[in-house]
């Protein structure tokens, strides 16, 4: 099977915004514009009473993400077959109500004077069990308000939303813990996700595009597994999401500790790290609403390596000033490779296997976290912040560099056994072919009818790199 979209376009048109004529999705889009600007003021203030309390501790920052993102390990694919078989709607009700719950328990214990960090973690964690049920449900959902069509544009607008509230949220936070500490920032935001509650609440449900649901029946979470691992072209952009993903976007662990140790700055310094990457990001979000195909492997691996070789970049700038601008980049190609590998694996994906597709791909793009933030922050207390950040880009870098070779070397086997099968047994002996064209012709055929020629005929239709023709 070819790579899907790259030789057809998806129906769509009305330019960067016109996933937005869809009514429900409006109402998603606005809500989230005002939830994310509170998660993100969340994120950046957790950032920072965890260093309080740690006493500047790299490693404890990355064991409070571990412990955020390690329940998308877990509960992330069996929330995918929740997506499958329930009303998306309702289940992001109870994910939403949940984390402003969270929310406003670890506002009141901050602002009482009362909190520690083992419960910081302890939140932290039940954040993250909602969270992993929340964002593939979210993910899925999308495509039931505007359809297969205006789907890569929600996507990039989903984007595009996200990184707006990256934008305003760090910022927003850094003047709020100046001015009034971190416990207002909880509470803050677990009032503003209840903006996400009511446009949920606000939807018509008639006209949202549901796929059937599954149903219930056995083997439902290893079916979706054999399902992608029988589509190398959903392969590819979630192995490069993992790598990103468990290396390239500690930004909450480096950037903290640039900010401080590096250049000796406070918490309004780290909010303008965090939202040069993400006016990057949303330039990048908004630079790939256009796009009407579905994303092919050079679009992903050559954005995985730009992300890579910029962020590498990013830890050598020598001044504060150098750091903040080289950032603006790497968020766009950060931006521009996340949705890319998001809309490719959405528009490949059946309808009926989305939602446990799309779990198994926040799973390797969050899940890795938990192995790549302590890590990254040890290696930062042990070497430096520079070391790590130089570290999380050339990891990223060399991923897209070797899935790249192995790709076009597999490409290039069966581009020889085309040929091979395309040309007379006769002609094969002649010494300007290449060698394993040669090689290929002279293997055996096995007898006609017998077991070996089934199995034979089996592979043949499938090329080396997986994909059915």
């Amino acid at each position: 099977m070819s790579w899907k979209g790259e030789e057809g376009r998806v129906p769509a048109t009305g330019g960067m915004f016109r996933s937005l004529r869809a009514r429900n999705y409006r109402l998603f889009a606005a809500g989230q514009v005002v939830s994310l600007t509170g998660t993100w003021m969340q994120r950046v203030a957790q950032d920072w009473l965890v260093l309080e309390l740690s006493g500047n501790s790299g490693t404890a920052v990355g064991i409070a993400l571990a412990l955020q993102f390690g329940p998308t390990l877990l509960f992330s694919l069996w929330a995918g077959v929740l997506a499958d078989r329930y009303d998306k709607r309702r289940l992001l009700l109870a994910t939403q109500g949940t984390m402003i719950g969270l929310a406003a328990v670890l506002g009141l214990l901050d602002v009482s004077g009362a909190v520690q960090l083992w419960q910081v973690y302890l939140l932290a964690a039940l954040l993250g069990v909602a969270s992993a049920v929340d964002v593939p449900v979210r993910q899925s959902f999308v495509v039931e308000m505007v359809g297969d069509g205006d789907l890569p544009n929600a996507v990039s607008l989903n984007s595009a939303t996200f990184n707006t509230a990256r934008i305003v949220g760090p910022a927003v936070a850094g003047l709020m813990i100046s001015a009034v500490g971190t416990g207002w920032v909880f509470l803050g935001n677990a009032l503003l996700t209840c903006a996400v509650i009511a446009g949920l609440l606000l939807m018509r449900p008639a006209e949202l595009l549901r796929s059937p649901p599954t149903g219930r029946s056995p083997g439902q979470l290893a079916d979706g597994l054999r399902y992608v691992r029988s589509r190398p072209d959903l392969l590819l952009p979630m192995v490069l999401v993992f790598v990103v993903g468990t290396f390239g976007m500690n930004f909450p662990v480096t950037m903290a500790l640039m900010a401080r140790e590096v250049f000796g700055r406070g918490a309004a310094a780290y909010g303008l790290l965090s939202t040069a990457i993400a006016v990057g990001s949303l330039a990048g979000a908004l630079a790939s609403s256009r796009r009407t195909t579905r994303p092919g492997a050079r679009v992903l691996l050559a954005g995985a390596f730009a992300f890579g070789a910029l962020e590498a970049l990013v830890g050598v700038m020598p001044t504060y000033p150098a750091v903040v601008a080289t950032l603006v980049p790497t968020g766009f190609a950060a931006l521009t490779f996340t949705v890319a590998a998001n809309s490719s694996v959405q528009l490949g994906s059946d309808p009926a296997y989305r939602g446990r597709v799309m779990a198994l791909y926040m799973m390797c793009f969050i899940g890795g976290t938990p192995l790549g933030a302590p890590l990254i922050g040890a290696v930062s207390d042990a070497f430096g912040a520079r070391v790590g950040v130089l570290t999380c880009g050339g990891i990223c870098a060399a991923a897209a560099v070797v899935a790249g070779a192995v790709l076009a070397r597999r490409r290039g086997l069966r581009l020889g056994r085309e040929v091979a099968g395309a040309l007379p047994r006769s002609s094969l002996a002649h010494p300007h072919l290449p060698r394993r064209v040669r090689v290929l012709r002279r293997l055996p055929r096995p007898a006609t009818g017998s077991a070996r020629s089934r199995v034979g005929a089996r592979s043949r239709r499938r090329d080396v790199s997986g994909f059915r023709r």
